[in-house]
């Protein structure tokens, strides 16, 4: 009972509401709120703040939730390496992603499925500051996000893939015969581009900088999908990695240029917590990523796109 227990108070912190927190563990609030009051009086310390709702923790229950989320993550590792020796891996992988990197995490998550099809995936779209929270607290398994600009501590790494940049317009007129466009000539499109809060859209300032260009958005935004509305419907242009263009049908008439003067592009990788033992889910996540060519599929997949 004590590993349900655990579970109890993990999915409180989570939650943040005793009522939700149950539901995510598929109880009742008082069997909830019963077991969290067993795990106090077995361990002799007041672990939560107790009002009308709930508040928080205490000083020693922050302590045990450190501890449980660390067990939990052990508990989970020996499940999977016991799956592993009778039927082959099963379970779930918590799986962290910057935005930009979601065109094309499929190709990683139908390789590993494809070979272990007992497995699951929980996919949440993060910046790289919360990918990096979650492995430290144990509530991602491994994250998606950039190598080589602004990068995680304490981590193991696996590249995937480099990212380039082009800009996207719905309207062709004015581009006709262009193969690329310049940072500079770029600034000056009313632009949709994501919000500074997102790694991809600090190195686009940079990009501009380098180029000559201070940019100054028409729209700002921090979902990849609203950017693409936007292309789609109005007058505006946007700038994105080109992995974008898997998501664009053939028949788009949506205008696709690569960005120069600067070139530039970024590593995009997997990372994990660099701790021992590895969980043999994440182990294999990584030979898997090691062993696939993914940035061969994805220039493969891309159509091209000219004026």
């Amino acid at each position: 009972m004590i590993v349900r227990y655990l579970e109890y108070l993990a999915a409180l912190a989570r939650e943040r509401h005793f009522a939700r927190a149950a539901a995510a563990c598929n109880v009742t609030q008082p069997t909830l709120s019963a077991g969290i009051k067993q795990l106090e009086e077995q361990l002799g310390v007041l672990i939560v703040e107790r009002r009308q709702r709930f508040v928080g923790f205490t000083a020693e229950g922050e302590r045990v939730l450190s501890w449980a989320l660390r067990v939990l993550a052990g508990y989970s590792s020996l499940e999977q390496e016991l799956s592993e020796m009778r039927d082959g891996l099963e379970g779930q992988i918590r799986l962290g992603a910057i935005p930009v990197s979601l065109p094309s995490i499929a190709m990683l998550t139908a390789a590993f499925t494809a070979r272990h099809p007992r497995t699951r995936f929980q996919i949440t779209s993060l910046t790289s500051i919360e990918i990096q929270r979650g492995l430290d607290e144990f509530t991602l398994d491994a994250g998606i996000t950039y190598l080589d600009n602004e990068p995680l501590v304490a981590v193991r790494t696996q590249p995937l893939y480099r990212e380039r940049y082009v800009l996207l317009v719905h309207d062709r007129a004015g581009f006709a015969g262009l193969k690329s466009i310049s940072w500079l000539a770029a600034s000056t499109l009313p632009l949709c581009l994501l919000t500074p809060s997102m790694q991809n859209r600090r190195i686009i300032d940079v990009l501009f900088r380098e180029g000559g260009a201070e940019v100054q958005p028409v729209v700002e935004t921090n979902s990849l999908v609203t950017l693409w509305s936007h292309i789609r419907f109005g007058q505006w242009a946007t700038i994105v990695p080109h992995t974008f263009l898997l998501l664009l049908p053939t028949h788009s008439n949506v205008l696709a240029l690569p960005l120069v003067s600067p070139d530039a592009s970024h590593e995009i990788g997997l990372v994990t917590a660099d701790r021992e033992p590895i969980a043999p889910l994440t182990r294999e996540l990584f030979a898997v990523a090691y062993q696939a060519d993914f940035a061969s599929q994805i220039e493969a997949s891309i159509p091209i796109r000219r004026p």
